[in-house]
């Protein structure tokens, strides 16, 4: 079924698509080469790119990025592969390669028709009003518009920060979800919009 594999290489593409319909996304190298007994993570990505060569798979530099392209063994369509973004300097392109921290599985039903989304990790408590708690992952759909009262994501400098925005244009103010937090003029100069937030994922 598997034609110009070898027999390792067909086990592995069988492991990697039982892990996906059993945890919803891939398996890491060290999983795999836990799986099979393979002491070194060399010796399992030798094995992951003949996979790839022979278009069974694709898979890049991040995390989990594993991804079965072959019409016979398609992947399960249940989750999307988006980018962890750590810091983001103004002026850096969003996803470029250097803002991301990893790529995590999420739901498809929180990023269904939305393009490039991806993820910020929440530092603080100043959403806490809105249910967003230290430690959450927000989903974040890019866009520069925004509406008053939107729950957005907004570059400030260097660092990335949700929270509502409200005022009229030449008095822009972020909005905390916490009364510890003052509101937060935004100069035009030094921040810009990068997102609006449509989701939430936490760890227990």
């Amino acid at each position: 079924m598997a034609k110009g594999l070898t027999k390792r290489q067909q086990l592995i593409l069988q492991f990697i698509l039982d892990y996906v319909q059993k945890e919803g996304y891939p398996p890491s190298i060290r999983e795999i080469g836990a799986h099979f007994g393979i002491g070194s993570l060399r010796g399992v990505t030798v094995h992951l790119d003949a996979l790839d060569r022979k278009g069974y798979i694709s898979r890049s530099n991040t995390p989990r990025s594993i991804k079965v392209v072959h019409p016979a063994y398609q992947q399960s369509d249940r989750v999307a592969m988006l980018p962890l973004l750590g810091s983001i300097a103004a002026g850096t392109p969003i996803l470029a390669e250097e803002n991301v921290l990893d790529t995590i599985p999420v739901p498809t039903d929180m990023v269904r028709n939305v393009k490039d989304a991806f993820l910020l990790r929440i530092n603080g408590d100043s959403m806490i009003g809105e249910g967003i708690l230290h430690g959450d992952l927000v989903v974040v759909k890019p866009q520069r518009d925004w509406v008053q009262n939107d729950l957005v994501a907004v570059l400030l400098g260097d660092d990335a920060t949700v929270k509502r925005i409200s005022g009229p244009k030449d008095n822009v103010q972020l909005i905390a979800a916490n009364p510890k937090y003052a509101p937060i003029p935004v100069q035009q100069e030094n921040s810009q919009v990068i997102g609006k937030i449509v989701g939430l994922l936490r760890d227990y």
